[in-house]
């Protein structure tokens, strides 16, 4: 036996071996593809020594390793989209043949939530550094509204147009966007104005860059309508608002909700939830509430959180109640450290979750893939 000992880095708690494992007699003590998922067990065999086999370089044929391909970084192609979506809404004066380069980045996006919705979610929380807030502020809006236009079982084509609607909704007031969010006071007659006009100038923008499709113009014009009639810039009311326009703008107002601001600090994921659905109701669309509970949870993905068990922690995926996700234990009970990430599964009660967390509360130091792997990687 070639042996060589691995450690508690090689091990990580909740996810398959990737190699048959042996105590220091060569006993085989568990098997590629076991899960351990008890952090007082997996001490115990690492305190008595474990190790995998190696093949005998001399004396036995070089093994044929198929190579697996490597996972695509969900991270890396978002925020590539970023980049890609800023470059050109701010020329799309200069661009030719705009619809198919926006239908790109829109195209970018899907693919990337699609393999994995969680990290695309957590990025809403968790990579608020990666742009401006114009442009951050869209591809947040975007990514939640493409989720819930699947969970609503639209047409591949009919979501893609969501997407793309969703990255230019503000064209109209991009380049007075990142004032408006720093400024600490209250906004001008003047700058209102401008506010209250950005849809109907986003749509002539549009249009005068080549972009006709009715879906997507209906959408940047109708994005701030309220179903009680009380918003702009038509205040139309219920039906007369498109479904796909009311789409994105809920998920245009939650993330508005739980991302920062200069002036004010944002709302933690339940309180904006609650907020959205309950608080401001008259002005949504009910029906809507359900598909956007269900993606989104109480506690989606990237929000900081503590335990009853005192852990502290991040979420890293939805779980089978809306309640109850996945999270990965960063900090022991009495705030120590962890050796490493521990998945814990909320829906039971030991580990249900008391509180959700600001970050500066939590204060936790991680990477996006040192929760979730390669799929994460910048």
């Amino acid at each position: 036996m070639n042996k060589r000992r691995i450690s508690m880095q090689d091990m990580v708690l909740g996810e398959p071996l990737q190699w048959d494992v042996f105590d220091t007699t060569g006993h085989l003590l568990l098997s590629r593809g076991h899960v351990i998922d008890n952090t007082h067990l997996l001490e115990s065999l690492v305190s008595r020594g474990l190790f995998i086999d190696l093949p005998h370089k001399q004396t036995e044929a070089p093994l044929t390793v198929a190579k697996v391909p490597e996972l695509p970084s969900v991270l890396r192609f978002i925020n590539l989209a970023h980049k890609r979506l800023e470059s050109l809404l701010f020329g799309l004066h200069t661009e030719t043949d705009a619809t198919t380069k926006i239908l790109e980045v829109a195209k970018t996006v899907i693919y990337a939530a699609n393999l994995n919705p969680d990290i695309a979610i957590a990025c809403i929380l968790l990579n608020q550094s990666v742009t401006t807030y114009a442009g951050r502020h869209s591809m947040d809006t975007a990514l939640v509204s493409l989720l819930v236009a699947q969970v609503m079982k639209k047409s591949p084509d009919e979501v893609k147009i969501i997407v793309a609607a969703a990255l230019t909704m503000n064209i109209g007031m991009l380049r007075q966007h990142d004032h408006f969010q720093e400024k600490q006071g209250p906004l001008t007659e003047q700058e209102m104005a401008i506010v209250k006009k950005h849809p109907q100038e986003g749509v002539r923008l549009l249009q005068q860059a080549g972009i006709d499709h009715p879906d997507w113009l209906t959408c940047v014009l109708q994005h701030h309508e309220n179903e009680d009639g009380s918003g702009y810039p038509h205040g139309l009311k219920g039906p007369e608002i498109s479904q796909n326009a009311k789409i994105i703008s809920l998920a245009d107002r939650y993330c508005a909700r739980v991302t920062g601001r200069t002036y004010r600090q944002p709302l933690l994921p339940p309180a904006a939830l609650r907020g959205l659905f309950f608080e401001e109701s008259k002005t949504i669309d009910k029906n809507l509430a359900p598909f956007f509970i269900h993606e989104l949870g109480m506690y989606p993905p990237g929000t900081h959180v503590r335990l009853l068990n005192g852990e502290i922690g991040v979420v890293t995926r939805k779980g089978h109640q809306v309640s109850a996700p996945i999270v990965h234990a960063l900090l022991a009970p009495g705030g120590a450290p962890l050796s490493f990430p521990i998945q814990r599964d909320t829906s039971k009660t030991l580990f249900a979750i008391r509180e959700a967390l600001y970050p500066s509360q939590a204060d936790v130091r991680f990477s996006m893939q040192h929760l979730w792997g390669k799929e994460a990687r910048l």
